[in-house]
């Protein structure tokens, strides 16, 4: 292995252990601001006890989620410094943005989200947990901005030493991809969150314990996996013929699609690819869906792999699999909540264990959905950094050595291993704990105290 495809493996290793974190959280903050809201509103000290408890997995969560991101930056300098070098005058500014932004407008108000629900009247905390929940989703827009400007990069000129050079932000911004992929990230971090809460949920009835939090968070949980998960599914298809019409190499890798078919491409259900051959082995196809699925025509047609050069072609082997477990594990989600939702009609949403356990088993569901999206993406975009403009070859620090990129990555592996390994498990712990006890709710502003509420069976102290 050379110092180019170590540092590509090094950063996908830190960039998909990194993604997780910041996914879960963009949604967690969100339902966070949920939670206080209706406490808010209804005075139930149900929702307060709720909010204590999320609140507790957000703060790890977040913690780790900053931690495991600040070693990407690094990475920029020590791996990639050609790309830092050439494309630095976009990408620089529009990460600075993001500090100067979100992360300012999180480390504000976190502080006080975290310990001030004592200290600060309750419509300022929930305030500081509006503005925690708006920096994530700004951070999701300059990250979405930044990495969609490298798969449709327009706005730019490029001067003679090779250097792009910004010509109009607007469009570096909204470049083509932006518009599509900032929604189906957001909704993808948004269903990632609520899979795990109704997971969780599901494992509290299962066990007897906390039964009416638990029941109040499924119902939450599967209303909203029953809006969410169609309108992803909408936005993958928009984002489908956005790829068809900007980047169709990585929609042909994704179908491992070969051949040209003017009378109509067929729907690769399974196949082996063979990049050696340039066909399918043990092929599974449905004739002429292709076009209707990936064109919204009968006879439409996506440019094949073998139009192109094959130092063109991005590795079809991993695009065409991991885009079939994004798809495989959607249809799972959209079966779930739809069973859960005639379930939930009939009033036997908590009374079957078939339908509990697929909630337990669909916990991680949505991170490694994430995972296999984030893969066709980056792996799709191959052999370009920066799509058309920068082959990933030539961004790599020149002076790289192999022993160097093996070190680094042997010890990114060990150290997260250790101290992420105790952090999920501390988090595991607080699942396990469920919403503390029930205490007194904070002042109002008008003094009064919220009542309080008898204790769910099996509630204890986290631990």
């Amino acid at each position: 292995m050379d110092a180019l495809l170590l540092s590509r493996i090094q950063f996908g290793f830190v960039i998909s252990f990194h993604i997780l974190f910041p996914a879960f959280t963009i949604g967690l903050a969100s339902w966070l601001a949920f939670l206080e809201w209706r406490w808010l509103r209804t005075r139930d000290g149900m929702w307060l006890e709720l909010y204590k408890f999320w609140l507790k997995i957000f703060a790890v969560s977040f913690g780790m989620g900053v931690v495991s991101g600040i070693v990407m930056s690094f990475q920029f300098g020590t791996n990639w410094a050609i790309l830092s070098e050439r494309a630095g005058n976009i990408l620089g500014p529009l990460l600075s943005y993001e500090v100067l932004t979100a992360f300012f407008l999180e480390a504000t108000f976190l502080g006080v989200m975290l310990f001030g629900i004592k200290r600060v009247k309750p419509s300022m905390h929930f305030f500081a947990t509006c503005m925690v929940a708006l920096g994530t989703l700004i951070s999701t827009f300059w990250i979405i901005a930044a990495n969609s400007w490298m798969q449709t990069p327009q706005g730019h000129v490029i001067d003679a030493q090779g250097v792009f050079q910004p010509a109009n932000w607007w469009a570096i911004i909204f470049n083509p991809s932006f518009p599509y992929r900032l929604p189906h990230m957001v909704l993808a971090a948004f269903i990632t969150t609520c899979f795990v809460i109704g997971g969780v949920s599901a494992w509290y009835l299962r066990r007897g314990v906390h039964v009416e939090e638990a029941k109040r968070m499924l119902k939450l949980a599967v209303a909203f996996a029953a809006i969410a998960v169609p309108l992803q599914i909408l936005a993958g298809d928009l984002h489908g013929l956005n790829v068809l019409k900007h980047q169709p190499v990585k929609l042909a890798a994704m179908e491992a699609h070969w051949e040209s078919h003017p009378g109509g491409m067929p729907l690769v259900l399974f196949a082996v690819p063979n990049e050696r051959e340039e066909r399918n082995d043990y092929e599974i196809a449905v004739p002429k869906l292709g076009s209707v699925v990936l064109t919204h025509t009968l006879t439409g047609e996506v440019q094949p792999l073998k139009a192109v050069p094959r130092e063109d072609r991005p590795p079809v082997k991993p695009v065409f699999y991991a885009f079939r477990v994004m798809v495989g594990i959607g249809t799972l989600m959209l079966l779930l909540a739809m069973a859960s939702l005639w379930q939930w009609r009939r009033g036997r949403l908590f009374d079957s264990p078939l339908l509990l356990r697929g909630w337990n088993y669909m916990v991680p569901s949505g991170f490694i959905a994430l995972l296999a999206g984030w893969y066709v993406v980056e792996i799709g975009r191959q052999p370009w950094v920066v799509h058309g403009a920068l082959r990933t070859a030539d961004a790599v620090s020149p002076t790289l050595a192999a022993a160097s990129v093996w070190t680094s990555l042997i010890t990114f592996a060990v150290v997260y291993a250790i101290v992420f390994g105790a952090g999920i498990w501390y988090l595991f712990r607080l699942v396990q704990a469920g919403p503390s006890k029930h205490e007194p709710a904070p002042d109002t502003e008008e003094g009064d105290k919220t009542p309080a509420r008898p204790l769910s069976v099996g509630n204890k102290e986290p631990v």
